[in-house]
């Protein structure tokens, strides 16, 4: 069996360490369902619960979550993540909720993928737990995870911008070097 490699020699939980991995480009994509009555669907979609816009708040819940996981699960790493997308799609048995999370980082983000689903599940779970006593969350799994290797920065520079940015450094320079020669005399 391989290692775990949260866990220490000593059997101690631990972070692992990620400073040796080349940067990537990380997706991931997670799912997960909850069952509604058809009564309570149809009272979301007259916007009709009391706490508000059912689907609306799970989809900032969802996001928002997904840029708390190392918040809340301990050995997560914090990562700067470049786009999170929350969908909720109805059906006659409740609704399913899917969450891509994307970075460029040296380690996963299908943590912050299932903490986006699950929050958002648990959203709707909340707003709706008045007038639905039946409401079941399940089968919430990891269903893509894509890793690609890439170069230092994946960012284009606008022309002019570079060249703004080298006048500026030039600038810079000569001031530098006015200044030093100020000093000499």
């Amino acid at each position: 069996m391989p290692r775990l490699t949260h866990i220490s020699g000593d059997g101690r939980a631990q972070m692992v360490d990620v400073s040796g991995k080349a940067m990537s480009a990380r997706t991931a994509v997670a799912v997960g369902k909850i069952r509604l009555r058809g009564e309570t669907l149809d009272l979301i979609s007259k916007d009709q619960i009391a706490k508000g816009n059912v689907f609306a708040t799970a989809r900032l819940a969802g996001i928002q979550a997904a840029k708390q996981t190392a918040h809340l699960i301990p050995l997560c790493h914090t990562l700067p993540l470049s786009d999170v997308k929350v969908d909720v799609v109805t059906s006659t048995e409740g609704a399913e909720v899917k969450c891509m999370a994307q970075t460029i980082a040296q380690t996963g983000v299908e943590m912050e993928a299932l903490v986006g689903v699950t929050v958002a599940l648990l959203t709707i779970y909340d707003m709706c737990k008045a007038v639905d006593k039946e409401m079941q969350i399940y089968c919430v799994r990891l269903i893509e995870k894509t890793k690609t290797t890439v170069a230092v920065s994946l960012c284009k520079t606008h022309p002019a911008r570079t060249k703004a940015s080298q006048r500026g450094v030039a600038d810079r320079t000569t001031a530098t070097t006015n200044r030093s020669r100020t000093k000499q005399k």
